[in-house]
């Protein structure tokens, strides 16, 4: 009998998250363990939730003063939202890549090192190493090394979405968030994000929300489906596509309603 691959750790894990905008539910009891190392997709139609996941992950739902949650999210099985965390140690530790690129009206040296300045680096050796690095690593040092100094508002659109990619990595996260990262670009910037997003799970442990389902079903090993502020049903991408259990998860899957 060939023996089984072990299951992989749980890097973050949500547990019965409910959380409400006022008195608006967003989402409802939804418990979701999201393996390390692995790249989850979230999927569902507008408005069911999915962001509004993806943002707890991070506690940047905080920043709206409505939202109120009940149930945990832990990471590495310790909850986010113990007295004890540092929400700014946290969201280094749980990167965010947004929609919308939002390179700092700065040099593309200094978008990767600000959050490295922040955290007190300041040996301009050891920033631009690490620098380099994090452009390497998002598959941009080539097409920059000789303008670092340029603004990065002079990039492309996806160059620039691949620049917040560095600069969320330059200071060494543990998971990447990405909220539809490639939804604003053409296909050509789109299949370089795809393929940067492949590569980096070898390190990263990654969740990305996506409208696109032949985008999810390229990219993630597993996906999650929500609905009306529910998680239907989640499992190994290639079952979720093609033999789901759910008969609403079939219905979205396959156009019929979205």
């Amino acid at each position: 009998m060939p023996l089984q691959p072990p299951s992989p750790r749980i890097k973050m894990e949500s547990r019965e998250l409910t959380l409400r905008y006022g008195t608006k539910v967003a989402i409802n009891k939804v418990s979701l363990a999201i393996p390390e190392r692995q790249v989850m997709a979230l999927i569902g139609p507008s408005g069911c939730g999915k962001s509004t996941f993806l943002r707890a992950l991070n506690r940047m739902n905080d920043l709206i003063p409505s939202s109120n949650h009940t149930g945990t999210i832990l990471l590495d099985g310790m909850s986010i939202h113990e007295r004890s965390v540092d929400v700014v140690d946290l969201r280094r530790r749980v990167g965010m890549v947004f929609q919308k690129s939002n390179p700092f009206p700065k040099s593309i040296f200094e978008n990767v090192a600000y959050g490295l300045r922040v955290g007190g680096m300041k040996n301009r050796g050891e920033l631009a190493g690490r620098v380099e690095r994090s452009l390497r690593n998002a598959a941009l040092w080539d097409e920059v090394k000789d303008r670092l100094e340029d603004s990065a508002l002079g990039l492309s659109g996806g160059q620039q979405q691949r620049l917040c990619i560095a600069r969320a990595m330059a200071v060494e996260p543990e998971v990447l968030l990405m909220d539809e990262p490639a939804s604003a670009l053409d296909p050509i910037a789109t299949a370089k994000i795809e393929e940067l997003i492949h590569e980096l799970k070898s390190t990263y442990t990654i969740v990305i929300v996506t409208h696109n389902m032949q985008q999810a079903a390229r990219v993630s090993d597993q996906t999650a489906f929500f609905y009306m502020g529910e998680l239907v049903e989640c499992g190994r991408t290639e079952q979720i596509f093609t033999n789901p259990r759910e008969r609403r998860t079939e219905d979205y899957v396959t156009g019929k309603f979205g």
